[in-house]
């Protein structure tokens, strides 16, 4: 009798020893469940709500509080992604770098944690993942941003959405005037602002640490890493920045228009919409909007008080340490200028530093003119503006920065191998996500992979990457300019092209 009165007791505690901390999670706004890793080490939740849908009157609004919830919402699905085009492969870019084709929403301000914790009072460091997309397209849920590889490293990770394309970045002339910051334009980042709000007040809960936030990010990632670090409204949401190939020290496409001039092209789409006001702009089908050109951010006068040069020159950026850099065949390019061409061409475009240019970017032969082109273009997009932040930091920063060049050709058939290291090349072995590309991988892609994503999580776990085990990088300076090169031999050595990054940085300048 004894026995079977103890058995459910027995029971009761076998019941109570399987769960953990975090079967259930208490959120500022309500509780929530998710899953594990299929080994349990990590648990997973997908599709937290971090603010309200902004859809109607809330199209082109700063993201307000997300309503409360009574019940245990299951967050084990990632949420839709922003409305953007159609994500079709192209170039290089197969199904595992592009968002799921699956219906896309304007309610899409849900953010993803992985964490490996085993209590609250663990305080790990936090990983913030922002996706690239040109400020036009992209979500979380592209299958090389899995944080599971990561968690287990001793990081947490979470993966923040934000609006894109005319939805995130529309200014217009009414919508500074009902605005109470006299601003409009950078929705989408005022969506990574809550995110990271969001995180400040509830990572505690997945043990977490709300004052050890690393904020990283690759191509238009990068740049809105560059905004935060430059925004005087991220002051302490975060404690590092890692910037993968994008900034926007120079002008460029991506962003660092004037609030006016924003707004002139705000009204002109307007007028194309055939919209007369705001309330007939809001009532557009989403749809309809994505045909207009997106943008990018905005030198509103308040999440962007001034050009992002402009707040670094005055030292008025948020001071955290920095890890950022490029790869080697970062380039976007069309049809190949032969030889004679392309030294036509730098004549004719640099006159007197014509013989300059074409010692630092030869172009003797075809194949030597092509390379040339290759390295301009990546220099021009992409070089000039990390090497900027390097430079910029080291030379007037309070906190160091880490200058890296990712330089392993990816393994693949012949029809990918022309593209050699390119952009967003890095981020699978940054996540230690090599598993989720069909490629040909060999042991030193592995191995690549183990390195880099250690050095990630070191550096958010200290603002230094290095540790042990692994080759010590040396923090930039101007003097010595010491870069970290990650391919088949990692090596820290003085960046090769400094001269010809100084050469663009120069002409952009003019």
């Amino acid at each position: 009798m004894k026995r079977l009165l103890l058995l459910p007791l027995i029971l009761l505690s076998f019941g109570c020893s399987a769960q953990t901390a975090f079967d259930v999670v208490q959120t500022d706004a309500g509780k929530i469940s998710g899953t594990t890793s299929e080994d349990k080490s990590v648990h997973i939740f997908k599709g937290i709500p971090f603010a309200a849908p902004p859809v109607g009157e809330l199209r082109w609004k700063a993201p307000q509080p997300v309503a409360h919830w009574i019940d245990v919402k299951q967050c084990t699905e990632f949420a839709k992604s922003p409305m953007q085009g159609k994500p079709n492969e192209f170039g290089v870019y197969t199904r595992e770098f592009l968002i799921k084709d699956e219906p896309l929403s304007e309610d899409c301000l849900y953010l993803n944690v992985w964490t490996g914790a085993k209590a609250p009072t663990e305080k790990r460091p936090v990983m913030v993942w922002i996706y690239g997309g040109g400020f036009v397209s992209g979500g979380t849920n592209v299958p090389i941003y899995d944080g599971e590889a990561l968690a287990k490293k001793g990081g947490i990770l979470v993966s923040i959405p934000y609006r894109v394309g005319v939805l995130g970045f529309l200014a217009h002339p009414e919508l500074t005037k009902e605005s109470p910051n006299h601003a409009s334009g950078n929705y989408g980042l005022m969506d990574l602002l809550a995110a990271l709000k969001w995180i400040k007040t509830n990572i505690a809960a997945f043990g977490g640490d709300p004052n050890n936030v690393t904020i990283a990010g690759q191509s238009a990632g990068s740049m809105a890493v560059n905004s935060l670090v430059a925004s005087p409204l991220g002051k302490g949401l975060f404690q590092k920045a890692i910037a993968e190939s994008g900034a926007s020290f120079i002008t460029g496409p991506f962003g660092g228009s004037t609030l006016k001039r924003a707004e002139e092209n705000g009204v002109k789409t307007a007028q194309i919409l055939g919209a007369a006001s705001l309330a007939e702009l809001r009532k557009l089908p989403a749809e309809a909007l994505l045909k207009q050109f997106g943008g990018g951010p905005i030198i509103d006068g308040y999440v962007l008080p001034e050009s992002i040069a402009a707040i670094f020159a005055a030292g008025k950026e948020n001071q955290v340490p920095v890890l950022t850099g490029w790869n080697a065949d970062d380039a976007f390019i069309g049809k190949m200028k032969d030889a004679a061409t392309y030294q036509a061409d730098a004549k004719k475009r640099y006159g007197a530093r014509a013989a300059e240019f074409l010692k630092l970017y030869p172009g003797a032969t075809d194949a030597e003119a092509e390379r040339s082109q290759i390295n301009i273009s990546r220099d021009q997009t992409f070089g000039v503006q990390n090497y900027t932040w390097a430079k910029v930091q080291s030379a007037k920063g309070k906190a160091k920065v880490y200058l890296y060049r990712f330089t392993r050709r990816l393994p693949a058939t012949e029809d990918f191998k022309k593209y050699g290291a390119f952009h967003t090349g890095e981020v699978a072995y940054v996540f230690n996500n090599l598993k989720f590309l069909n490629r040909p991988f060999e042991p030193v892609d592995n191995e690549l992979a183990n390195t880099i994503s250690s050095y990630w999580v070191n550096f958010a776990k200290t603002g230094n990457p290095n540790g042990t085990g692994l080759l010590a990088w040396p923090a930039y300076n101007n003097t010595t300019s010491q870069v970290m090169y990650l391919g088949e031999k990692p090596a820290a050595k003085t960046l090769a092209d400094k001269a010809a990054l100084e050469f663009m940085v120069k002409d952009a300048m003019k």
